[in-house]
């Protein structure tokens, strides 16, 4: 494990990793850590998943077929994660960060419409659908679980993914929402390049700035152990 500067905000790179797994070990750190335990970002890549926020509704499940639909913990209606497709999940003490849960969601939202910026590309948040949005069509999706003051979920900015699982559910409880990611929109550098931009917007409108090295590759043993 690195040593990270005082402001430093330390993530880990998953890779591509299970969705269950990733989500199990995040409850797990939440419910372990205490007032010294360091924020971090995870990065990772799911397999093709669709997931079922606490107040899902079974019809935006329009026609799931082989892809796996897994109810988890977040707020919020059914999302797609898949290849090509940045996540972050911010594991952050709200309380020590004295941020409210609205605060996080702009913060990410903040953070994703600067890395778009960035490209020259204008980006917006809604105020009745959080993510952010490019002439409409939805390029980032946000979700979050807070718990004992904690985050955790988070933020999926689509880069070069396969959209067609999209049309097989209404995203976020949307029917007939637009979906687009980076690479229609000119963007092709390649997935890490994009996701460090991400990070160093993120940690910069957290107050941190990221470290340049991830802590492991892996997800952290404390929380398998858990399991």
């Amino acid at each position: 494990m690195s040593v990270l500067a005082a402001r430093e905000l330390g993530w880990r790179d998953l890779g591509l990793a299970d969705y269950l797994p990733v989500w199990h070990a995040m409850q797990s750190l939440t419910d372990h850590r205490d007032a010294h335990t360091p924020d971090e970002l995870w990065q990772v890549q799911h397999p093709p998943v669709f997931t079922q926020g606490l107040n899902g509704k079974p019809e935006h499940l329009l026609a799931p077929g082989d892809i796996p639909v897994i109810p988890i913990d977040r707020g919020g209606q059914v999302t797609y994660h898949g290849p090509g497709q940045i996540v972050l999940y911010p594991l952050l003490d709200l309380r020590r960060a004295k941020l409210g849960v609205r605060d996080l969601v702009t913060v990410m939202e903040a953070a994703v419409i600067a890395t778009l910026a960035s490209y020259g590309i204008t980006a917006v948040a809604r105020a009745d659908a959080p993510g952010v949005y490019v002439e409409g069509a939805k390029v980032a999706s946000l979700g979050l679980r807070v718990r004992r003051g904690c985050s955790y979920h988070g933020l999926a900015l689509n880069v070069n993914m396969d959209l067609a699982p999209f049309q097989r559910i209404n995203p976020c409880g949307y029917a007939d929402m637009a979906v687009t990611r980076m690479h229609d929109l000119g963007i092709d550098d390649p997935l890490e390049v994009i996701a460090a931009r991400l990070r160093g917007n993120l940690a910069d409108r957290l107050g941190y700035t990221a470290a340049p090295e991830p802590i492991a590759d892996r997800l952290p043993e404390p929380s398998l152990s858990d399991v």
